[in-house]
């Protein structure tokens, strides 16, 4: 379905350029479910922005069920269906929780946004009239636009880090949300998390470090090397209680 090919990504500040992602080759398949993972500031988010066309890419291809979506900003990646959830959502002063799942719709899901409020951990009744706006929580938007993605009929969905701000009962409802919505639809379901209850669902695990995909493959095979590679116990030196201050 999706195909990233020796794409690499850079920024320039003040005159030096940064390479954010190097050499990345990737395949995505129909209705599989990956897990992104790896440590902090290694480019996991912005691989997954590359894809939605957030961000550029300096070189490379990226295909998309056989077209080259390269040059493709976000609105044409959208409309051919590539779905993204932010890690920190927007806001949407104006408009009500129930008008932003109206909008996300496809005319065949129009009216069902409701279910997806519940799937994630809100009471339709209770947010439907609300605005999208500074009266919500960070935890309650991240909550709204998942809901919104999922009233979406997308080919590709992408969830950057959806367990942050949420608590662990509403946690407990989207990891079984995203369980259903693997089971239940033929979307390629992509999310980006350290969460072992999230990588434990996945058919298959994308290991990301400085920049580069360091391993992909079934979860079975992956998150053992995981687990074995983030023991906090090694190389960890000792409290020292008594020094200068």
């Amino acid at each position: 379905m999706l195909e990233v090919k020796n794409a690499t990504y850079t920024v320039e500040e003040e005159g030096e350029t940064t390479t954010i992602l190097r050499d990345i080759n990737l395949t995505l398949e129909d209705g599989k479910f990956y897990v992104i993972t790896g440590p902090n500031g290694g480019g996991k988010s912005s691989l997954a922005k590359i894809i939605m066309g957030i961000y550029p890419v300096t070189s490379g291809k990226i295909l998309f069920n056989g077209k080259d979506i390269t040059t493709s900003d976000v609105t044409e990646r959208a409309r051919m269906g590539i779905g993204f959830a932010f890690q920190q959502p927007p806001r949407f002063k104006g408009i009500t929780v129930g008008e932003l799942l109206y909008l996300s719709a496809g005319e065949s899901k129009r009216g069902r946004g409701c279910n997806f409020l519940f799937d994630v951990g809100l009471c339709p009744k209770s947010y439907i009239d609300r605005e999208v706006s500074s009266s919500l929580s960070g935890g309650e938007l991240k909550r709204i636009e998942i809901a919104t993605l999922m009233n979406r009929k997308l080919d590709i969905a992408i969830f950057d880090e959806p367990e942050a701000g949420i608590d662990l009962w509403s946690f407990s409802k989207l990891t079984e949300t995203f369980r259903r919505m693997h089971e239940r639809s033929k979307t390629t379901i992509v999310i980006i998390s350290h969460q072992e209850r999230i990588m434990e669902m996945a058919d298959e695990i994308i290991l990301v470090a400085d920049g580069q995909i360091q391993q992909k493959g079934d979860k079975d095979i992956i998150l053992p090397n995981i687990y074995r590679d983030c023991n906090y116990t090694k190389n960890c030196l000792e409290r020292i209680e008594n020094v200068d201050r």
